[in-house]
């Protein structure tokens, strides 16, 4: 019981770290420091997803937050290439 609220706890905090991330999302000046803050946003989901996972002991969690990163760098890529003008 105690190393599930210790894990809650490392989740909750993660989460505060996801919504100051959005508040850099809605407020910056330029599209590559909204780029970082999505791709920030998507490793603290990561994180606290495995986090979860081990919390409750649910693999499908951690299966789930494997998926999630995957499709979050190939999405960071295209935006990457899409700063850069390679998408025409």
């Amino acid at each position: 019981m105690i190393a599930e609220m210790g894990f809650l706890v490392a989740a909750t905090v993660l989460v505060a770290y996801a919504f100051v991330s959005m508040l850099r999302l809605a407020a910056g000046p330029t599209t590559a420091d909204r780029a970082v803050a999505l791709d920030t946003i998507n490793t603290l989901v990561v994180a606290t997803m495995v986090l979860l996972g081990a919390a409750f002991g649910q693999v499908v969690l951690v299966d789930v937050a494997i998926v999630y990163a995957l499709l979050s760098f190939i999405a960071t890529l295209y935006i990457a290439r899409y700063l850069e003008g390679g998408l025409k």
